[in-house]
Order: structure tokens, then C-alpha cells, then sequence
């Protein structure tokens, strides 16, 4: 049963990640699982149960890499930050599954964005936390907002373009305001 919900889960965030949330059917889940649309259903009422667990999985196993991070100078952990983008993107060539939500939120079902909410703004917490504390939060707020709006727009122009030297050329760019190499 677990094996099930964590393939159905799989499945449907390989295509939001690619194609966008709409562009998940729980008959083409089903179709993928070799399983009867009705299953799909039993784990999940609503597409929006779907899509609200599936931010909560994403946003789990990025917090497990940002807890993975050591304790370090500010530039390593920007740097580690910025490194667990680019292996989400390097092992899934697509969009943050948040990313992707974020850009389609104006028709969502109000729980997923309210969850793609959650995991962004824990990303900016996460980073202002990460600077230096000789810094305002208001600045560390926004200057942390600001590198996660850009490694988003970064994965965007990547996948779009499909050549990573456009993640690489952002994220350099925005670590040298930090005074930190990007060493990719």
C-alpha cells in the first residue's frame, strides 16, 4: 500500500514538475500504475489532496537536505543552498515542483498554494537565517527573497533552454553580492 502511494505520488510530481498541475488526470495516474482510477481516489479525495501532499513530501525531503547542510561561513551555506537546487535540478531536468506550483497559484485550489506558500517562504526564512546577524532581518528578508527568486527563474531559464550554463551564470551572479564563488 505504501509502495503504491509513494508511486502514485512519483508519478503525478514527474508531471506537475514537467507539465504543471493541470496537466495531471488521477485516469492518466492510474493509467501510468497499471491501477483503476478508484485507487487513485482512495489515497486521494480531491485532486487538491494530491497536490497539497505532494508540496508536503517535496518540502520534507528538501528540509532534510538543508538540515544535511554543516554549519559553516556564510558563503557555504548560500552555496550549499544553491547546490540543492541545481541537484534537483540536474537529476530532474524540470522546475522546482514549488517553483512550478508558485507560477501557476492564480488557479489552484487555495490548500496548495497556501503549502507552495509554506515551503517558499521557509526557503527565504532559511537563507536570512543563514546571513550574517550584523545584518537587519528586514535586509536579510529581502536579500534572501531575492536569491530565491532567483534560483527559481534561474531553474526556468535552465529547463526552458535546456542548458544549465544558465543556472550556473545565475547563480554566480548572485553569490558574488555575497562575495562567494560559485564553484560550478
Amino acid at each position: 500500500m505504501a509502495d503504491t502511494l509513494n508511486l502514485l505520488l512519483d508519478a503525478a510530481e514527474q508531471r506537475i514538475r514537467a507539465y504543471g498541475y493541470h496537466a495531471v488526470s488521477f485516469r492518466e495516474l492510474a493509467d501510468a500504475l497499471g491501477i483503476k482510477s478508484s485507487s487513485v481516489h482512495y489515497y486521494f479525495p480531491q485532486k487538491e489532496d494530491l497536490g497539497v501532499a505532494l508540496v508536503r513530501r517535496y518540502s520534507e525531503q528538501f528540509d532534510r537536505g538543508l538540515a544535511a547542510i554543516p554549519d559553516g561561513s556564510v558563503g557555504q551555506k548560500l552555496q550549499a543552498f544553491c547546490g540543492l537546487y541545481r541537484a534537483s535540478l540536474m537529476a530532474n531536468d524540470t522546475l522546482c515542483l514549488c517553483g512550478m506550483l508558485g507560477v501557476e497559484s492564480g488557479g489552484l485550489p487555495e490548500p496548495v498554494v497556501k503549502a507552495v506558500q509554506q515551503f517558499l517562504q521557509a526557503n527565504v526564512d532559511w537563507v536570512a537565517e543563514a546571513m550574517s546577524a550584523e545584518v537587519a532581518l528586514a535586509e536579510r528578508q529581502s536579500q534572501a527573497a531575492t536569491l530565491v527568486a532567483g534560483l527559481q527563474g534561474a531553474m526556468m531559464m535552465a529547463v526552458c533552454l535546456k542548458d544549465l550554463t544558465y543556472f550556473d551564470q545565475t547563480v554566480k551572479q548572485l553569490l558574488k553580492s555575497y562575495a562567494v564563488d560559485w564553484p560550478q
